[in-house]
């Protein structure tokens, strides 16, 4: 099993989850730095992240052909179901749980969403889209029964482009998420205010669901 740390709420005292994925070259540390900015909305989370062999989750770029990734591709997408599996044994349903993905990581949430669709607490993909070049069936099974997805990404952003983000939001709309996509002007490939913002607040919905 990957290796997986962990923050927030202890896994067995948590009433939601987020799981938190990083973007190539980088660290569990890294995409955990994030969680700091969701304090006062995320009472009962807890955080988990897993960490890539060799910093990257499969060696060529999200628009090759999807079988030049394998058998990495899949192997990544198995370390998310296990982390899903390990977080609905510890009481907290699909639904309490988000994913949240920077990059390589954005990429991997989304399609893993796309492949396992589910009512999920949400997903949160951030300079990322959907696995494989353009082109790609994605007649994907099942439905988001109105998740919250935000996608959020520079235009242009030197590895994601405007278009697969596009692709993205309108195949998973489709699927029935509740898609808030945003372009932002020559932000670069990064983070912004903005984007904390949104995550913080699908995490709000999730935990105003679990006080209700």
């Amino acid at each position: 099993m990957t290796d997986v740390l962990t923050a927030g709420t202890p896994l067995e005292d948590a009433t939601a989850a987020m799981i938190l994925i990083h973007g190539r070259g980088a660290t569990a540390e890294s995409i955990l730095t994030l969680t700091p900015e969701f304090a006062g909305v995320d009472e009962g989370i807890v955080y988990l992240a897993p960490q890539a062999e060799g910093y990257q989750w499969y060696p060529q770029g999200f628009m090759q052909p999807i079988e030049a990734n394998e058998p990495h591709l899949s192997q990544a997408l198995e370390t998310i179901k296990t982390l899903l599996e390990r977080v609905n044994e510890a009481g907290i349903p699909a639904e309490r749980t988000m994913l949240l993905g920077f990059s390589q990581g954005a990429c991997l949430a989304t399609e893993f969403g796309a492949r396992n669709a589910r009512r999920y607490g949400g997903i949160v993909g951030l300079s990322g889209g959907l696995i494989g070049p353009d082109g790609t069936p994605r007649d994907y099974d099942g439905a988001f029964d109105g998740t919250p997805v935000f996608l959020g990404c520079s235009d242009p952003d030197p590895h994601i482009p405007a278009a697969r983000v596009r692709h993205t939001t309108e195949v998973l709309s489709r699927m029935g998420a509740d898609v808030t996509e945003k372009l932002y002007p020559n932000m670069g490939h990064t983070v912004n205010k903005d984007e904390i913002e949104h995550v913080r607040r699908i995490i709000q919905q999730v935990t105003a669901a679990v006080n209700e």
